[in-house]
């Protein structure tokens, strides 16, 4: 397994994601199975650099409910961004893993930090 440093600054979160989520799959590999966990691990800086295209920095929101009645809550992604711009982009990459048991598995392999890391 190696590990992948990756540079955030000025990429678009959308496409960034998707880079890693092949990267954490091993799908650039000619040995990828669909249901074996052979990715490499990914170490991503510079997560407060990230940018949306378009106006959607301004509207994007995400959902969450607390499972009672009136319970939803949102928060745009400035905020998010502004709390811990590390949960913004680990969401991202978690959504566009396989929805099945490897998803936790391959998910710890991607290390996030705000600043450079040498």
């Amino acid at each position: 397994m190696t590990i992948h440093k990756i540079n955030a600054k000025n990429k678009v979160l959308g496409r960034l994601a998707v880079e890693i989520a092949n990267l954490l799959r091993g799908k650039n590999k000619p040995e990828f199975l669909p249901y074996k966990d052979n990715g490499d691990g990914v170490l991503l800086y510079n997560t407060d650099k990230v940018i949306l295209t378009g106006k959607k920095s301004k509207q994007k929101i995400y959902y969450h409910h607390s499972g009672y009645p009136g319970g939803i809550k949102e928060i745009t992604f400035e905020k998010a961004m502004k709390d811990d711009s590390r949960k913004v982009l680990r969401k991202a990459v978690y959504g566009m893993m396989p929805k099945n048991r490897l998803r936790n598995q391959i998910i710890k392999k991607l290390k996030l930090y705000k600043e450079k890391i040498d």
